[in-house]
């Protein structure tokens, strides 16, 4: 099955599994379907009012069936009903979360995506793209994915400059193991936003290689100390 790398704000690399073309069908239909459960609720309400105000009839039934998709994405965090039956969603492929503009864009082509042409070419441009996206997603810059098939990898990308010089070069004592733990902890602490594990970390590394942090913060600390160990092993650093 196809996926997708996202780069979140905080520079972390998540792998999603893209939305097939299947589970977006079945979630439309769904949509129509409670489209359709809406409509006869309505009629059956104003029929037993006795209320036959076409202006009315049009508020409360042809309004909701307009907006449905876009009101749903916008208040339920990228999905409608029937994304959610699916465990499905709209992402921005940025990493930034999708703005109000970025649905009504989606919504927006959805008159020719699936409206004009009966669903056909949205069906195809979503088969055919490497990101699994129709004519509303690529305006938008959002393709759909699977919610409960999502791989994240834990490790933030930071390059070395042209010409780095190793601040720390006592890193050699450190083991692979060792390194990996530390990005771990510097993942955990930026995802969470709790830094009180790095502070025993940093000491922890200051014990094993006497090196001196100085002015440095726990958090910088740690990462100049990834990023001089990588430079002796990768060159390109991933912390």
């Amino acid at each position: 099955m196809n996926t997708v790398k996202i780069r979140t704000t905080q520079n972390v690399e998540v792998e999603y599994l893209l939305a097939s073309v299947g589970d977006r069908i079945v979630a439309h239909l769904i949509d129509l379907a409670v489209y359709f459960l809406w409509t006869v609720m309505c009629v059956l309400v104003l029929q037993g009012l006795q209320i036959g105000n076409n202006i009315v009839e049009f508020i409360l039934v042809g309004l909701p069936l307009i907006f449905y998709q876009l009101v749903c994405e916008i208040f339920l965090n990228g999905q409608s009903i029937g994304k959610m039956a699916r465990d499905i969603k709209v992402i921005k492929l940025s990493g930034e979360s999708p703005s109000i503009g970025d649905y009504l864009l989606r919504w927006v082509f959805r008159l020719v995506d699936t409206g004009i042409s009966q669903g056909m070419l949205a069906v195809i441009t979503v088969a055919v793209s490497n990101r699994g996206q129709r004519l509303g997603d690529m305006a938008a810059g959002t393709c759909v994915i699977r919610t409960h098939a999502v791989r994240k990898k834990e490790t933030m990308m930071v390059n070395t400059e042209e010409g780095y010089q190793v601040r720390f070069p006592e890193v050699h004592l450190l083991t692979d193991q060792d390194v990996a733990l530390i990005r771990k902890l510097l993942y955990k602490a930026e995802k969470y936003n709790n830094y009180e594990l790095l502070e025993k970390m940093a000491a922890r590394v200051q014990e094993i290689t006497g090196i001196k942090a100085g002015e440095l913060s726990e958090w910088e600390f740690l990462q100049t100390v990834v990023k001089d160990y990588h430079h002796y092993t990768h060159g390109d650093v991933v912390v």
